[in-house]
């Protein structure tokens, strides 16, 4: 892996991250494949789109296909037909989100399958030999990720385990050219965010992450953390804002010195009739589109807004047509990833409080 800053304007900065399976320009919005797909898209068409970077989840991928099916595959990449680079998660938030079905130890997680009702124990060692087995570009340390609401004592509690599994993470083995990337947490505490960043930074990870945002803190803390936080991370390595969020969250956080997103915002919002456009959110169910003949954004140069109408995606909606979930995904992933491009070069130009200023406003 190679990391290399071309421009900074302020904390944002523009960069270009090398790994096994390619390029990928930061910052960078990565499309969210759960299951090794991202819902309603076909590799070909992601990379139209101009995705560089996609995620596979660790915790989902184990129980459904499993492991022997993928290994038979020779890996992650194969199996869905992905040329270029991935991240995989470690299954932390997963295990712990579904906390009804789970058992904490210091070892690591103990829960049974929601497939099938099968005994699991997840561990450090276990999360890192799957991915490694799923053989992605950036595996991600397992770390335990608090519920938003978490107490003070409880959320030092999960940071302090989460260091010790990250160093219990560094010496598994690992996919050739495989890279691994630790978690800071610390919920929405400054002090522990600090604190934790400076017990993790020192290891000997080839990137860093902030997790443990998005989870029920409002959002001024977030935009005031992140201001705090994200430009201590090491400058010369990746940094990685997990599961985040709006268009307004992602050009706050590069403003703060963030490279690297992802979240099921795009997919799962154009699943639920909702379009990200340059002027905000449309919801497509309205009834003012009944007989509203223009694109969903005229801002907006993909093959969705090129094609269709607002009338008559509105029409697919109401039929449950398949076409809409993958015309409206198609045209969230490309405005994210557009607003990535865009912010990338207004940063290679110095012009980037600019542009998100305008942009944010825009959205409003």
């Amino acid at each position: 892996m190679s990391f290399t800053v071309q421009a900074t304007d302020g904390k944002a900065r523009a960069a270009t991250l090398t790994l096994a399976h390619g390029e990928v320009p930061t910052p960078i919005f990565m499309p969210v494949g759960t299951y090794g797909s991202v819902k309603a898209m076909t590799p070909r068409e992601l990379e139209e789109l101009g995705a560089r970077i996609i995620l596979g989840n660790t915790y989902h991928l184990w129980l459904r296909p499993g492991l022997e099916v993928i290994a038979a595959h020779g890996g992650l990449h194969r199996l869905a037909g992905w040329p270029r680079p991935m991240l995989t998660d470690s299954g932390g938030f997963q295990v712990f989100s579904l906390s009804q079905l789970s058992k904490l130890t210091e070892d690591g997680v103990v829960f049974r399958s929601p497939v099938d009702g099968s005994p699991r124990n997840l561990t450090p060692e276990i999360s890192m030999e799957i991915q490694a087995t799923l053989g992605s570009d950036i595996a991600m340390a397992f770390d335990h990720c608090p519920p938003g609401d978490a107490g003070r004592e409880i959320v030092i509690e999960a940071m302090e385990r989460t260091t010790r599994w990250a160093a219990r993470c560094l010496p598994a083995p690992r996919a050739p050219g495989q890279q691994r990337f630790g978690i800071v947490q610390g919920g929405a505490h400054l002090d522990l965010r600090l604190r934790h960043l400076e017990e993790l930074c020192p290891m000997p990870f080839d990137g860093f992450a902030l997790g443990g945002f998005s989870v029920g803190e409002p959002i001024p803390i977030m935009y005031q953390l992140l201001d705090e936080v994200a430009h201590r991370l090491p400058a010369d390595k990746p940094r990685y804002l997990m599961g985040v969020g709006t268009p307004r969250d992602l050009l706050t956080a590069i403003g703060a010195g963030i490279d690297m997103f992802d979240c099921v915002m795009p997919t799962r919002n154009a699943r639920n009739g909702q379009l990200f456009t340059w002027k905000g959110k449309l919801v497509i169910s309205n009834a003012k589109y009944k007989m509203d003949l223009s694109p969903p954004d005229p801002d907006c140069s993909c093959e969705t807004c090129k094609t269709f109408s607002r009338a008559y995606l509105r029409h697919l909606h109401a039929c449950g047509e398949i076409l809409f979930a993958r015309a409206a995904t198609l045209h969230n992933l490309h405005f994210y990833l557009e607003l990535t491009h865009k912010a990338r070069n207004a940063i290679l130009e110095g012009r980037y409080p600019a542009f998100a200023s305008e942009a944010i406003s825009r959205f409003s």
